[in-house]
Protein backbone atom coordinates (compact mmCIF):
# COMPACT_ATOMS: atom_id res chain seq x y z
CA UNK A 1 0.00 0.00 0.00
CA UNK A 2 1.44 3.47 -0.98
CA UNK A 3 0.62 6.84 1.05
CA UNK A 4 0.27 9.44 -1.44
CA UNK A 5 -0.24 13.27 -0.99
CA UNK A 6 -2.79 15.28 -3.21
CA UNK A 7 -2.26 18.92 -3.28
CA UNK A 8 -5.54 20.64 -4.17
CA UNK A 9 -7.37 17.76 -3.49
CA UNK A 10 -11.16 19.06 -2.68
CA UNK A 11 -11.03 20.64 -6.35
CA UNK A 12 -12.06 19.40 -9.39
CA UNK A 13 -9.07 16.98 -10.36
CA UNK A 14 -8.24 16.52 -7.21
CA UNK A 15 -11.13 14.83 -5.85
CA UNK A 16 -11.14 12.76 -8.61
CA UNK A 17 -7.53 11.86 -8.53
CA UNK A 18 -7.99 10.92 -4.63
CA UNK A 19 -11.17 8.82 -5.41
CA UNK A 20 -9.41 6.48 -7.68
CA UNK A 21 -6.20 6.24 -5.43
CA UNK A 22 -8.59 5.22 -2.95
CA UNK A 23 -10.30 2.50 -5.11
CA UNK A 24 -6.90 1.33 -5.56
CA UNK A 25 -6.49 1.21 -1.51
CA UNK A 26 -3.67 3.47 -1.16
CA UNK A 27 -3.62 5.60 1.93
CA UNK A 28 -4.18 9.08 0.90
CA UNK A 29 -3.58 12.58 2.43
CA UNK A 30 -6.23 15.17 0.93
CA UNK A 31 -4.17 18.97 1.28
CA UNK A 32 -5.88 21.85 1.04
CA UNK A 33 -6.65 25.46 2.55
CA UNK A 34 -9.81 23.33 4.58
CA UNK A 35 -9.05 20.26 4.50
CA UNK A 36 -8.23 18.45 8.20
CA UNK A 37 -6.10 17.14 9.38
CA UNK A 38 -3.59 19.01 6.21
CA UNK A 39 -5.46 22.14 6.46
CA UNK A 40 -2.63 23.80 4.57
CA UNK A 41 -2.06 27.20 2.43
CA UNK A 42 0.34 26.23 0.33
CA UNK A 43 1.58 30.32 -0.51
CA UNK A 44 2.33 30.17 3.29
CA UNK A 45 3.30 26.33 3.75
CA UNK A 46 2.64 26.44 7.54
CA UNK A 47 1.94 22.66 8.46
CA UNK A 48 3.32 21.60 5.48
CA UNK A 49 6.06 19.45 7.00
CA UNK A 50 3.69 17.50 8.56
CA UNK A 51 1.75 17.21 5.47
CA UNK A 52 4.78 15.27 3.35
CA UNK A 53 6.16 13.09 5.79
CA UNK A 54 6.31 9.65 5.22
CA UNK A 55 4.71 9.97 1.99
CA UNK A 56 5.74 8.01 -1.22
CA UNK A 57 4.65 10.93 -3.80
CA UNK A 58 2.83 13.77 -4.25
CA UNK A 59 0.05 14.36 -6.97
CA UNK A 60 0.24 18.71 -6.84
CA UNK A 61 -3.12 19.82 -8.38
CA UNK A 62 -3.00 22.71 -6.62
CA UNK A 63 -3.21 25.89 -8.92
CA UNK A 64 -5.17 29.45 -8.94
CA UNK A 65 -5.19 31.86 -11.60
CA UNK A 66 -5.21 34.34 -8.84
CA UNK A 67 -0.77 34.10 -8.58
CA UNK A 68 1.30 32.17 -6.16
CA UNK A 69 1.86 29.14 -8.04
CA UNK A 70 5.41 29.61 -8.11
CA UNK A 71 5.57 30.71 -4.20
CA UNK A 72 3.35 27.37 -3.13
CA UNK A 73 4.98 25.07 -5.58
CA UNK A 74 8.94 26.56 -3.64
CA UNK A 75 7.14 25.61 0.08
CA UNK A 76 6.20 22.00 -1.38
CA UNK A 77 9.86 21.20 -3.05
CA UNK A 78 11.37 23.08 0.02
CA UNK A 79 8.54 20.22 2.49
CA UNK A 80 9.31 17.50 -0.30
CA UNK A 81 13.12 17.42 0.10
CA UNK A 82 12.91 17.70 3.71
CA UNK A 83 11.15 14.70 3.87
CA UNK A 84 12.92 12.78 1.22
CA UNK A 85 9.74 12.35 -0.94
CA UNK A 86 10.99 10.30 -3.71
CA UNK A 87 8.23 11.61 -6.42
CA UNK A 88 6.42 14.52 -7.03
CA UNK A 89 3.65 14.73 -9.86
CA UNK A 90 2.57 17.95 -10.91
CA UNK A 91 -0.22 18.45 -13.82
CA UNK A 92 0.47 21.39 -16.14
CA UNK A 93 -1.32 22.87 -18.87
CA UNK A 94 -0.67 22.60 -23.06
CA UNK A 95 0.29 25.55 -24.42
CA UNK A 96 2.40 27.26 -21.08
CA UNK A 97 5.25 27.55 -23.65
CA UNK A 98 3.35 28.94 -26.43
CA UNK A 99 0.63 30.72 -25.37
CA UNK A 100 1.82 34.27 -23.85
CA UNK A 101 -0.70 34.43 -20.97
CA UNK A 102 0.59 35.87 -17.36
CA UNK A 103 -0.49 32.22 -15.66
CA UNK A 104 1.07 30.11 -18.30
CA UNK A 105 4.06 31.68 -17.85
CA UNK A 106 3.85 31.27 -14.13
CA UNK A 107 2.68 27.25 -14.78
CA UNK A 108 5.44 27.45 -16.91
CA UNK A 109 7.95 28.57 -14.22
CA UNK A 110 6.45 25.91 -11.93
CA UNK A 111 7.68 23.05 -14.13
CA UNK A 112 11.08 24.86 -14.71
CA UNK A 113 11.22 24.93 -10.80
CA UNK A 114 9.78 20.79 -10.23
CA UNK A 115 12.49 19.88 -13.39
CA UNK A 116 15.63 21.46 -11.33
CA UNK A 117 14.33 20.50 -8.20
CA UNK A 118 16.26 17.45 -7.38
CA UNK A 119 13.12 15.19 -6.24
CA UNK A 120 12.34 12.71 -8.68
CA UNK A 121 9.62 13.96 -10.88
CA UNK A 122 6.77 13.43 -13.93
CA UNK A 123 4.75 16.33 -15.53
CA UNK A 124 1.48 15.90 -17.40
CA UNK A 125 0.54 18.16 -19.36
CA UNK A 126 -3.60 18.34 -20.42
CA UNK A 127 -5.71 20.25 -22.26
CA UNK A 128 -8.82 22.32 -20.48
CA UNK A 129 -11.03 20.67 -18.95
CA UNK A 130 -15.10 19.85 -20.29
CA UNK A 131 -15.62 22.17 -16.74
CA UNK A 132 -13.62 25.22 -17.29
CA UNK A 133 -15.38 24.93 -20.95
CA UNK A 134 -18.78 24.57 -18.93
CA UNK A 135 -17.98 27.62 -16.30
CA UNK A 136 -17.07 29.96 -19.44
CA UNK A 137 -20.17 29.42 -21.36
CA UNK A 138 -22.57 29.25 -18.40
CA UNK A 139 -21.41 32.89 -17.87
CA UNK A 140 -21.59 34.24 -21.17
CA UNK A 141 -25.58 33.05 -21.36
CA UNK A 142 -26.41 34.92 -18.33
CA UNK A 143 -26.17 38.15 -20.91
CA UNK A 144 -28.93 38.21 -23.88
CA UNK A 145 -26.23 38.00 -26.32
CA UNK A 146 -23.38 35.07 -25.90
CA UNK A 147 -20.09 37.34 -26.74
CA UNK A 148 -17.57 34.43 -27.49
CA UNK A 149 -13.86 35.30 -28.23
CA UNK A 150 -13.82 35.28 -31.83
CA UNK A 151 -11.39 32.39 -33.90
CA UNK A 152 -10.82 30.05 -30.78
CA UNK A 153 -10.95 26.66 -31.10
CA UNK A 154 -10.95 24.27 -27.99
CA UNK A 155 -10.28 20.82 -27.56
CA UNK A 156 -11.40 20.34 -23.72
CA UNK A 157 -10.74 16.96 -21.75
CA UNK A 158 -12.83 15.20 -19.18
CA UNK A 159 -11.29 15.65 -15.80
CA UNK A 160 -11.76 12.15 -14.67
CA UNK A 161 -9.69 10.79 -17.61
CA UNK A 162 -7.17 13.07 -16.49
CA UNK A 163 -7.65 11.59 -13.32
CA UNK A 164 -6.83 8.07 -14.32
CA UNK A 165 -3.89 9.21 -15.75
CA UNK A 166 -2.29 11.16 -12.62
CA UNK A 167 -3.30 8.60 -10.63
CA UNK A 168 -1.45 5.78 -12.89
CA UNK A 169 1.74 7.63 -12.66
CA UNK A 170 1.55 8.44 -9.02
CA UNK A 171 2.36 4.90 -8.17
CA UNK A 172 4.78 4.65 -11.08
CA UNK A 173 8.49 5.68 -11.13
CA UNK A 174 9.48 9.23 -11.72
CA UNK A 175 9.09 9.29 -15.77
CA UNK A 176 9.95 13.32 -16.65
CA UNK A 177 7.74 14.92 -18.70
CA UNK A 178 5.47 12.28 -20.66
CA UNK A 179 3.36 12.72 -23.52
CA UNK A 180 0.78 15.21 -23.44
CA UNK A 181 -3.41 14.63 -23.18
CA UNK A 182 -5.57 16.85 -25.38
CA UNK A 183 -9.42 15.92 -25.69
CA UNK A 184 -10.82 14.36 -28.56
CA UNK A 185 -11.66 16.73 -30.59
CA UNK A 186 -10.84 19.82 -31.88
CA UNK A 187 -13.77 22.46 -32.02
CA UNK A 188 -15.02 25.68 -32.77
CA UNK A 189 -15.81 27.82 -30.02
CA UNK A 190 -19.68 28.35 -31.28
CA UNK A 191 -19.98 24.73 -32.05
CA UNK A 192 -19.21 24.04 -27.87
CA UNK A 193 -21.39 27.36 -27.06
CA UNK A 194 -24.47 25.65 -29.35
CA UNK A 195 -23.76 22.40 -27.35
CA UNK A 196 -24.72 24.20 -24.27
CA UNK A 197 -27.30 25.92 -25.49
CA UNK A 198 -28.90 22.41 -26.48
CA UNK A 199 -27.65 20.76 -23.12
CA UNK A 200 -29.87 23.50 -21.65
CA UNK A 201 -32.97 24.26 -23.26
CA UNK A 202 -31.49 28.28 -23.36
CA UNK A 203 -31.95 30.12 -26.51
CA UNK A 204 -29.26 32.64 -27.07
CA UNK A 205 -27.72 34.11 -30.30
CA UNK A 206 -24.34 34.03 -30.57
CA UNK A 207 -21.33 37.17 -30.86
CA UNK A 208 -18.25 36.77 -31.91
CA UNK A 209 -15.99 39.51 -30.34
CA UNK A 210 -12.34 40.31 -31.93
CA UNK A 211 -10.12 40.44 -28.89
CA UNK A 212 -6.48 42.29 -28.48
CA UNK A 213 -3.17 41.24 -27.79
CA UNK A 214 -0.69 38.61 -27.44
CA UNK A 215 -2.61 35.93 -25.36
CA UNK A 216 -5.40 35.67 -27.92
CA UNK A 217 -3.28 35.64 -30.66
CA UNK A 218 -1.72 32.74 -28.90
CA UNK A 219 -4.78 31.06 -28.62
CA UNK A 220 -6.02 32.19 -32.68
CA UNK A 221 -2.80 30.01 -33.72
CA UNK A 222 -4.03 26.77 -31.57
CA UNK A 223 -1.39 27.29 -29.47
CA UNK A 224 -3.27 25.83 -26.49
CA UNK A 225 -4.17 22.66 -28.82
CA UNK A 226 -2.22 19.19 -29.63
CA UNK A 227 -4.19 17.23 -32.16
CA UNK A 228 -1.64 14.82 -32.51
CA UNK A 229 -2.72 13.83 -28.23
CA UNK A 230 -6.63 13.44 -28.73
CA UNK A 231 -6.31 10.79 -26.16
CA UNK A 232 -9.35 12.00 -24.88
CA UNK A 233 -12.65 9.48 -25.29
CA UNK A 234 -15.67 11.59 -23.47
CA UNK A 235 -16.73 14.36 -25.93
CA UNK A 236 -18.26 17.72 -24.59
CA UNK A 237 -21.91 16.51 -25.11
CA UNK A 238 -20.95 13.61 -23.42
CA UNK A 239 -20.10 15.39 -20.55
CA UNK A 240 -23.14 18.02 -20.57
CA UNK A 241 -25.43 15.16 -20.77
CA UNK A 242 -24.09 14.29 -17.61
CA UNK A 243 -23.86 18.19 -15.75
CA UNK A 244 -27.01 19.93 -17.42
CA UNK A 245 -29.73 18.34 -17.40
CA UNK A 246 -32.22 19.86 -20.03
CA UNK A 247 -34.79 22.43 -18.70
CA UNK A 248 -36.51 24.72 -20.67
CA UNK A 249 -35.61 28.40 -20.51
Amino acid sequence: MTTLLVTGGTGTLGREVTERLRTDEHQVRVLSRRSQPYAVDLRDGTGLDAAVDGVDAIVHCATTPRGGDDTATGHLIEAARRAGVPHLVHISIVGVDRVPLGYYWVKRQVEQMIEESGLGWTILRTTQFHDLVLRILSAAARLPVMPLPAGVRLQSIDAGEVADRLAELAVADPAGRVPDMGGPEVRELPELARAYLRATGKRRPLMPVPLAGKAYAGYRRGGHLTPGRAVGKTTFEEFLTERCPRRAR
